[in-house]
């Protein structure tokens, strides 16, 4: 088999691969309205788009001599295609084939716009943060001030609650009850910052 037809086949799966792709990206973006407010997944699939075009041309280029079209042109693109580019080419079909089988275990995280950053989701889950996180921290410290004991042990608990559901929805299904072990890259901040002296207040000011 000449060099020239393997890569004519594997530029055409790559093509495919990547028309596939691109579309995954594209289609649930627009059926969530984010395709012009979210212009990572638009790049990302114009990306795709161009890569499937650039190897479906030459998929198309190397075929068209058998119809007797664009012959000076396919004829000398068979007789370029060494096997360092058929090879490479047959590496780009596997990586665009592999990318469809991760799609079965990794589809909840791949699924309609979720594989991009969703600004409003985001903006949502800090708003949701303060309402059940932050106020319930103001709450327990006023409470404390107050004396008021009880109260502030409920809603501490509650906080600490809420806080844990949010963690939880954050991480998904996926993670929950994995055995890997999520660490910080720093430590916690559990003390308040030291105050400042006198003479650090003075070199304050200008």
């Amino acid at each position: 088999m000449d060099w020239w037809v393997v890569g004519l086949v594997a530029n055409a799966v790559v093509a495919v691969a990547y028309f596939a792709i691109c579309a995954a990206i594209v289609v649930p973006l627009v059926r969530s309205q984010q395709l012009r407010s979210n212009p990572l997944g638009g790049a990302t699939a114009a990306i795709f788009f161009t890569c499937a075009v650039h190897h479906g041309t030459h998929s198309v280029h190397m075929l068209m001599p058998v119809f007797g079209v664009d012959e000076v042109q396919g004829i000398a693109m068979r007789t370029a295609w060494g096997w360092q580019l058929a090879l490479w080419d047959v590496v780009g079909a596997l990586v665009g084939v592999y990318y469809w089988t991760l799609r079965r275990n990794y589809g909840s995280l791949m699924e309609g716009a979720q594989l991009f950053e969703d600004m409003r989701k985001r903006e949502e889950q800090a708003l949701e943060l303060n309402d059940n996180v932050l106020q319930g921290l103001v709450v327990a410290k006023m409470s404390l001030d107050l004396g008021d004991q009880r109260r502030a042990s409920e809603a501490l608990e509650t906080a600490i609650s809420s806080a844990s559901h949010m963690i939880t929805d954050l991480l998904g299904p996926d993670r929950r009850g994995s055995s890997e072990r999520l660490l910080r890259g720093t430590p916690a901040v559990t003390a308040p910052p030291p105050e400042k002296t006198p003479d650090d207040r003075d070199g304050d000011t200008p």
